[in-house]
């Protein structure tokens, strides 16, 4: 027996409406308008897990390689990654400069600097 139900990833970020609208055009969804506010806002996945999105003034984004501990991502799957590349890259993403594996999964980070992975499906 389960001790709670999952309910969300949330990812801290300088802008929760924009990052919201960056996923919702990668993964469809829909913002949860009645809960949403300028500090927080869920999008609602229909074909999976929400993600929620909480500002957070002094958001440093983490630097996968680099730097800071990455501390968590987010995995997509595509059935195209030079398809979905594009896609994200038109949306804002950034491709990160080290892919370990790029014929099976490419590295990108969001505009908020959070990283996240496009793997193919």
């Amino acid at each position: 027996m389960s001790i709670a139900t999952f309910a969300l990833v949330a990812l801290d970020c300088p802008a929760p409406r924009e990052l919201a609208a960056f996923y919702q055009s990668v993964v469809g969804g829909e913002v949860e308008e009645a809960e949403a506010s300028d500090d927080w806002v869920r999008l609602q996945i229909l074909s999976g897990s929400d993600i929620g999105f909480q500002r957070d003034p002094a958001y440093v984004p983490p630097q996968w390689q680099t730097g800071a501990p990455q501390q968590a991502h987010l995995d997509f799957d595509v059935p195209d990654l030079d398809e979905g590349e594009r896609a994200v890259v038109a949306l804002g993403a950034t491709k990160a400069s080290t892919q370990p594996s790029p014929n099976d999964w490419r590295v990108f980070t969001d505009p908020a600097g959070h990283p996240f992975c496009l793997v193919k499906a």
